[in-house]
């Protein structure tokens, strides 16, 4: 069980590489130019596989942006107070996370 998430992940990470190196140049002066957007993109990609690492089943139920600013919104639900703060601890020591603000709701429904 463990080992199709792991491959999951390395797989997901050897496919981010191109992107990185893609948006390597800082664009985001034209947020209409693609490279702004790989580079918001590459964030969102680095903390959702940061979460999804942590095998926590309850922040699977949270959505993850990042706006030109470096800024990630965490949005969604988490069933423990704990798995909120673990999410936006996650989110904040990401390279690149200039700031997180969270939207987490603490529900213990599934």
């Amino acid at each position: 069980m463990k080992t199709p998430v792991i491959k999951t992940i390395i797989v997901g990470m050897l496919l981010t590489v191109p992107v990185i190196a893609l948006a390597a140049e800082d664009s985001d002066a034209d947020r209409s130019h693609p490279k702004a957007f790989v580079k918001d993109s590459v964030i969102t990609t680095k903390v959702k596989s940061k979460l999804a690492a942590e095998h926590i089943r309850s922040l699977g139920y949270i959505h993850v942006d990042t706006d030109e600013n470096g800024v990630v919104w965490l949005r969604g639900r988490a069933k423990t107070q704990e798995a909120a703060d673990k999410a936006v601890e996650i989110a904040r020591s990401t390279e690149g996370v200039k700031d997180v603000h969270s939207h987490i709701k603490v529900s213990h429904d599934d």
